[in-house]
Order: C-alpha cells, then structure tokens, then sequence
C-alpha cells in the first residue's frame, strides 16, 4: 500500500501543476508576454555558467498537457501495474522521463536542450526493456541506436553554434535565417527531429518500442518523447520556411503518413495499430509545419496527445482483460462485456477519425482545409487525403474487430469493467477528447479562421472519411478470404504490414555486413595465419627452448664435464700450433 500511495500523491501534485500551468497559459496568450529567465549557476573569476529557462504561452500549455497526460496515466498505473513488485521503480522511471521533457520544453539553449533529448533517450531505453525478456531487448537496443543518430546531430548543431557567441539559438533564428551556418544547424536540427519523430527512414523504432508497459506507450505516444521532435521544429520553424529541406521533409512525412496507414490496415497487434496511427499523425504533423503553419502543428499535437493517450490506455485495460493477449483477432463483442471502456475506446477512435465537434476533428479538418487552400503539388495533395482516408479504414476496421461479433478467445476469460482506478483515468480523458479541441480552438486562434473553398474542396474532408470507412468496413468482411489466404497477396500483405520492410533494413540490412565481416576476421586473421605465425608460433618455439632448458639443466654435470674436456682439446690444440 506504501507504493500505491505515492501514484495518488504523484497524480494528485501533477494534476494541479497542470491546472496552474494552463491558467498561466491562459494569461500569456491574452497579454502577450514571454518570460526569459537566466539563472547563474556557477560563477568563477571570468568564467559563469547559465542556464536560460524561456516561459511563452507555447511552452506553458505544453507543460500543462504533459502534467495532465502523465497525472492520469501515473493513476491508471496504480491498478495496471499493481501486480508489480518494483511499482515503485516504475513510478520513479515515468517521473524523470516526464521531467526530461520539460526540460526540453523550457530551454531555449541548444546546450540544456540535449540535456532534456538525451534523458528522453535514456529513460526511454529504460522502460522499453522494463519486462526483460528477449523482444523488449532488442527494441530497446534498436530505439535507443536510431535515436544516437539524432543525438549526434544535435551535437553537431551545437558545434556549429561555436560560429555566434551564444547557444540560445532563440537570438539568432531571425536576423541569421539565410546565413549559411544556420542553414546548416536548420539541417541537423530537421535530422534530429526526424529521428526523434520516427519519419521516414527512422520509423522502425515506433511500433517496436510497443514492448514497453502500455501506460509507457500512452505517454511516449502521446506528450513526449516522439512530439520532442515536432516542439523542437516549431521552435526552429524560421530556418526550414521555403527552403529545399522544407520541401524534403514535407515529401518524407507525407510518405511516412501513407506508409504508416497503409501498414495498419495489415496489422492484428492491437498496440501497434494504435503505433501506426500515432506515426501517422506524426506524418500529418510534420507536412503542416514544413508549410509554415507551426500553430496549426502544434494545436495537433495538443489535441492528438488527448484522445491517443486515451486510446492506449483502453487498449491496456482491454489486454489486461484479455488475459495479456493482443491479438486482434481473438477479440469480439468487447461492447457487451466491457461497455464503458468501450464507450471510451470509441470516443478515442472517433477524435482520431475526425468526428465533428470532437477534439481531432478541430485540427485535421482545419490542417486540411488549409491544406486545399495551399500551394502544394497533387501528389503531396493525394498523401493527405488518402492517408486521411486510411486513418479512418483502420480505425473503423478496429471497432470491426474488437467490438462487434463474439468473442473468439477462451470461453472461461471473464471480461468486466471492474477497474475503477482505470475507468477515472481514462474518464478524464474521455472528457478532454470531447471537449479539448473547441476550448484549444478558442485559446490559440484568438481570431477565427475562416476559410472559403469551393463547395466540393469544403466537403473533400468528409468524403474522403466516408469512403476510408467504408473501405475498411468492406476490407475487414472480406479480408479474411482475399488478404490472409490468397497467396498472391501474401507478399503484398507482408510488405505493407512489415512497414515497407524498414524493421528489416534497420536491423539485419546494417548488422548482416559488419557480422560477415567480423567473422571472415576472426576465421583468417584471428584463427588463421596470424594464429599460426602469432601466438601459437610463439608458443612452440618457448616450448622447444624450455624443453631444451630442461635438458640442460638435468644434465648439468654432465654438460659442464663436457665442456671442460672440450676446452682442454682446443687448448691442446692450440699449443700444439
């Protein structure tokens, strides 16, 4: 009961930080202030050390969303993970994570930035291998490497900052936007970001780093971690606007989109469906912020956090009901047996949907109507819409599955709603889903938008959501006989679902080379001629001189007779002459 009481407190500390936070956040966005704040932490002779906090309406809404995501999900822990011995490691773990990412969200330096991003990836690596078993190893390992490659050009951006007297980027992004140094660290922030965010070619580590306890997936997928990379380009957005990398990375997150939805219209792991739908939306992000709208990006990735957080915490009290299984298919009529953790489940999958008048439907509806008033190409316009449209094909193919028909598990598995503590940290959720986005809408645009489009663009958005549900409704009917048994969509299936093989290429396509090598190594050089001419030639020789040492020494009075008769000859010898 010790350990289960200090969730309460931690909920309960959280909660109302978040409540201040927002308040505060409130008053910002009114009066338009920003608070830079520089604290000196050592002073020494010439030499000061300072760390520079920046509190803008931006940072402190974020701050509050995160609080409050991680508030509910420490609660819903106390009863997910109470069969756990070390709950209390477990609480300490998500608590510095939670913290990493709030120093990353205040910092304005480049230097305390990599403080937050690197504890991010340490803590990360940490609760994705808290089950020890061999699949959560090897995520962990595989999370953790792809992100060093953004850790290593946040490094580099901070060597290039050497070239201005300050690493508070903040003074330089506007006056510096076209010198060629900034350009470069715009580069490597944009690399860091993408790593972080898991885009295209870094987007194997997403759904492989499900091995984490599924409260860890509600906040990683949710307020931290994988939204570290979007913060950090909103904050750098000046350097990226109508430049060739914006370019790049609005083709990249848009194949990252239609990849990650195609995949999950594959998939039967209840989790990484919902890791699918997160990388989506992660791709829908990036392509709205390398177009300049970074407001836009960000009031996606408040409301996004809500109903995410919400989706992955009613997959977990359904796993846990399912006595542990994730299988898609051994589920089925979840909504007579667990009625208001399905209530919620669909409310989530609605918001992702973008339902009218629910929390997503306040942000894609908008980002895509923007996104028609824009000029972007048709091929970028058709990854938007479509993977738009995939969104809800596998949303409405999960709701198939999960909550109608009849259950295809054990008929001994009881399922119930009985986890109170669960039920009010995804109440809370529930309630943000639904009215999160009209009071973040309100909040943010402080003027509405009004965009005017011809009658069929308007209604582009919802038609392209009735055709993806359709899709998916038609899909799931028929997929068992044309997707799982047809062989000749077998490797079709395989592709799509393996996420275009990237898991594949990130794992055996860059250790398969090196272990070659390494073994060729070992075969000829380690075991072969530098084994005969090294070690083991040296060892024969010592062996033949202590052998020959040996026999000296056991027949020393012999030897030493045998010289001196020896000597006397030659001394003979030489008298004689």
């Amino acid at each position: 009961m010790k350990y289960l009481s200090i969730c309460v407190i931690n909920f309960i500390l959280l909660l109302c930080t978040s409540i201040t936070l927002l308040l505060f956040s409130f008053y910002f966005i009114l009066t338009e202030l920003t608070f830079f704040l520089e604290w000196e932490v050592v002073s020494l002779n010439s030499m000061s050390i300072v760390m520079t906090f920046l509190f803008d309406w931006m940072s402190l809404m974020f701050m509050s969303f995160v609080l409050f995501i991680s508030s509910l999900v420490i609660y819903y822990s106390k009863e997910y993970m109470s069969s756990d011995v070390n709950i209390n490691r477990f609480i300490m773990l998500v608590l510095l994570f939670v913290l990493s990412m709030m120093m990353l969200i205040i910092s304005p330096n480049l230097v305390s930035i990599l403080l937050g991003w690197d504890g991010l990836g340490l803590v990360s690596y940490c609760l994705v291998i808290y089950f020890n078993n061999v699949k959560s190893y090897n995520a962990g390992m595989l999370t953790a490497l792809l992100n060093r490659i953004g850790d290593v050009a946040l490094l580099m951006a901070i060597a290039w900052m050497l070239n201005y007297g300050s690493w508070n980027y903040i003074y330089y992004l506007e006056f510096m936007k076209n010198d060629m140094e900034m350009m470069v660290i715009g580069s490597l922030v944009m690399l860091a970001a993408m790593t972080k965010s898991a885009q295209i070619p870094f987007s194997s580590w997403l759904p492989a780093a499900m091995a984490a306890p599924t409260p860890v997936s509600a906040l990683v997928h949710s307020s931290t971690l994988v939204t570290a990379g979007i913060y950090l380009l909103i904050r750098f957005n000046l350097l990226l606007v109508n430049t060739f990398m914006s370019q790049l990375l609005l083709l990249l997150a848009g194949l990252t989109m239609f990849m990650s939805g195609l995949g999950a219209n594959f998939e039967f792991d209840l989790k990484k469906i919902i890791a699918l739908s997160t990388l989506s939306q992660l791709g829908l992000m990036m392509m709205i912020l390398s177009m300049g709208y970074e407001k836009l990006a960000f009031f996606h990735l408040l409301t996004h956090a809500l109903f995410k957080a919400l989706l992955f915490m009613c997959a977990g009290a359904i796993i846990h009901n399912m006595n542990n299984s994730q299988d898609l298919r051994l589920m089925g009529g979840l909504s007579l047996y667990m009625p208001l953790t399905s209530s919620c489940f669909n409310v989530a999958n609605l918001a992702l949907c973008g339902m009218p008048f629910l929390a997503g439907f306040y942000s894609k509806d908008l980002i895509l109507e923007v996104v028609s008033l824009s000029m972007v190409n048709m091929f970028i316009y058709f990854l938007f819409f479509f993977s738009t449209g995939l969104t809800v094909c596998y949303s409405l193919r999960l709701v198939y599955y999960s909550m109608t028909g009849d259950l295809n598990c054990s008929a001994l598995n009881v399922l119930n709603d009985e986890g109170w503590v669960m039920l009010k940290g995804m109440f809370g959720l529930m309630i943000m889903s639904i009215i999160g986005g009209s009071m973040l809408s309100w909040l943010i645009f402080l003027t509405p938008y009004t965009i005017c489009l011809p009658f069929y663009l308007k209604f582009m958005t919802l038609f392209v959501c009735i055709v993806g549900g359709l899709t998916g409704y038609l899909m799931s009917k028929i997929s068992l006989f044309f997707i799982n048994k047809s062989l000749n969509n077998y490797y079709l299936s395989v592709f799509l679902g393996s996420m275009w093989f990237m898991p594949y290429i990130s794992t055996y396509g860059i250790i398969n080379y090196s272990l070659k090598l390494g073994m060729n190594v070992v075969k000829n050089f380690d075991q072969g001629w530098s084994e005969f001419m090294g070690s083991q030639n040296l060892y024969k020789q010592l062996v033949n001189y202590s052998q020959f040492n040996y026999i000296v020494q056991n027949n020393n009075l012999k030897v030493y007779l045998l010289i001196f008769v020896l000597w006397i000859m030659i001394l003979s010898l030489f008298l004689i002459f």
